[in-house]
C-alpha cells in the first residue's frame, strides 16, 4: 500500500457513490475535491466539504496511518492549520491541530473493493513483467488517450532539458551562442565522450571561438588541444606538428587551460566516432557558420537544418582517423542520423527554451520537427517496440524515453495516464 493510491482514489472520485462518515460517525459530503498539490504542504488545496451538515473550505491531508501526522511533524507546521479532513487508510490515533481541535478523519480501508485492490497490486507489483508493469495491457489503452499523453510526455521532457539551458544562459549572461556551443559540443561526444567534450566546452570561453571566427585551422588546433590530444607526440607527422604549434600560440594568447579536461576515449568506438573526427567536424561547422545560434533559431525547415549542419573534417582527416596513421581516403561528413541526434538533443530543446523565455511558444512546429526525424535506437526503445507498435519517429522515441525514465522505472503508474486508465478500466 502506498500513499499515492489514496491520492488516486480521492482525485478520481472513487468515493462518489459511498456513504462517507468520519471515524466519530459524522456524515461527509464532498462538494469539491480540491487541487492536487505536488509540492510541500497538504495533499489537496481548496477542497469544499460538508461535515455533519456544516460547510468547510480548506485543505485535505492523506496518510497511510493517522499517526503519520505526528511522524511527519504536521502538528507544529502552520502549513497544516487549515486542514479540514484527514484521509487515511488506517486510523490508529486521534489527530489534533496546533490549537488542540481534533481534525475529522476519513478511513478508506473498508470503502475500497477487493477487486480494485487486486487490480492495483497486479499493475504495480507485476512479478511476471519483463520490462514495464503494463506490458501485457499497454496495447489495450485507448489510442487517443495515448497520443495526448505522448504529447504531454514530450513537452515534459523539453521542460526538463530547458532547466539546464536556463542555468547555462544565466551563467553566460544571456549569451545564447555560448549556450549552443556548450550543448552542441557535449552532444558531439555522444554517450562515450559526452562528458569529455563537455569539459572542453567548459574550459574554453566562447569569446575565443568568436575571435577565431572562420579560421578553421586555428579553431581545430584549439579544440583538439583543449581535448589534450597533443599530449602524446607523433614525430614525423607534419600536420600534427603544425596544429600543436598553432595551439601553443593560441593557448598563450588566450591564456587557455586544459588540465581539468578529461581525455576523450577511443576504445570501443567506430572510427567515424573517434574524437579526432568529431572534433574536426565540430571545428569546421563553426568555421563555416558565423552566429550559428541565430541561424538555427530562425529555421524550422528540416532541409535547411541539414544544410546548416552539412559539415565534414579538414582534409588531413580524409585519410586519417588518428594522428600519424594513414588510412583509406574518404570524406567524413556528418551523417543524417548523427545530425538527427543533434537536432533531437540540442536544437529542438534550445528552440523550445528560446520560445519559452520570449513567451512565443510554437509547440506545434517543434512537435512537427520531431515527428519528421528518425527515432533514436537504444535498449529502451527496442523493448517498447517488442511490446507495442514500432517507434516511428523522434517524437515517439523521446516520449517513450520520458515515460520509462520518469514513470515506469520509478513505479509511478498512478501518475501515468496509461496506468490510471488501466486502473480505472478495471476498478
Amino acid at each position: 500500500m502506498r500513499e499515492d493510491l489514496l491520492h488516486f482514489i480521492w482525485k478520481t472520485n472513487k468515493l462518489q457513490h459511498k456513504e462517507l462518515t468520519t471515524t466519530s460517525g459524522e456524515s461527509i459530503v464532498i462538494q469539491n475535491l480540491g487541487l492536487h498539490n505536488q509540492n510541500t504542504g497538504p495533499d489537496f488545496f481548496n477542497a469544499k466539504l460538508v461535515i455533519a451538515g456544516q460547510v468547510w473550505a480548506g485543505n485535505v491531508e492523506m496518510h497511510l496511518k493517522s499517526s503519520d501526522w505526528y511522524a511527519h511533524g504536521h502538528e507544529t507546521d502552520s502549513n497544516y492549520d487549515n486542514v479540514i479532513l484527514h484521509v487515511v487508510w488506517e486510523d490508529d490515533v486521534a489527530v489534533f491541530r496546533k490549537d488542540k481541535t481534533e481534525i475529522p478523519t476519513l478511513t478508506l480501508k473498508n470503502l475500497i473493493t477487493t477487486s480494485f485492490l487486486d487490480h492495483y497490486r497486479k499493475l504495480l507489483y507485476n512479478s511476471k513483467r519483463t520490462f514495464v508493469n503494463c506490458e501485457k495491457d499497454l496495447a489495450s489503452v485507448d489510442g487517443f488517450l495515448r497520443t495526448n499523453w505522448a504529447e504531454r510526455l514530450y513537452i515534459e521532457r523539453l521542460e526538463q532539458k530547458s532547466k539546464l539551458i536556463f542555468d547555462l544562459l544565466k551563467a553566460s549572461k544571456n549569451d545564447w551562442e555560448a549556450v549552443l556551443f556548450k550543448l552542441l559540443l557535449k552532444n558531439f561526444g555522444l554517450k562515450v565522450n559526452g562528458e569529455a567534450f563537455k569539459g572542453i566546452a567548459e574550459a574554453t570561453d566562447f569569446s575565443v571561438i568568436r575571435k577565431l571566427g572562420n579560421d578553421v585551422f586555428a579553431l581545430e588546433s584549439v579544440i583538439l588541444g583543449q581535448a589534450r590530444l597533443f599530449d602524446i607526440k607523433h614525430d614525423g607527422d607534419a600536420y600534427y606538428a603544425k596544429l600543436q604549434k598553432e595551439y601553443a600560440f593560441q593557448k598563450a594568447k588566450f591564456l587557455l587551460r586544459n588540465e581539468s579536461v578529461q581525455k576523450p576515449d577511443f576504445f570501443g568506438l567506430r572510427p567515424n566516432n573517434f574524437p579526432t573526427i568529431r572534433l574536426s567536424q565540430f571545428a569546421n561547422l563553426y568555421a563555416s557558420n558565423e552566429s550559428l545560434f541565430s541561424k538555427v533559431v530562425q529555421v524550422d525547415d528540416l532541409g535547411a537544418m541539414y544544410t546548416i549542419f552539412h559539415a565534414e573534417t579538414s582534409d588531413y582527416w580524409r585519410d586519417h582517423y588518428t594522428f600519424g596513421k594513414v588510412s583509406k581516403s574518404s570524406k567524413k561528413r556528418l551523417t543524417k542520423s548523427f545530425i538527427d541526434l543533434l537536432l533531437i538533443n540540442t536544437i529542438i530543446p534550445l528552440k523550445f527554451a528560446y520560445q519559452k523565455i520570449h513567451g512565443k511558444m510554437e509547440e506545434g512546429l517543434l512537435l512537427g520537427l520531431a515527428m519528421a526525424l528518425g527515432p533514436e535506437k537504444n535498449n529502451i526503445i527496442s523493448k517498447f517496440d517488442e511490446i507495442d507498435t514500432t517507434t516511428k519517429n523522434a517524437f515517439e522515441s523521446q516520449s517513450r524515453l520520458q515515460l520509462y525514465n520518469e514513470y515506469c522505472s520509478k513505479n509511478q503508474c498512478l501518475r501515468c495516464k496509461i496506468g490510471t486508465a488501466l486502473l480505472n478500466k478495471n476498478g
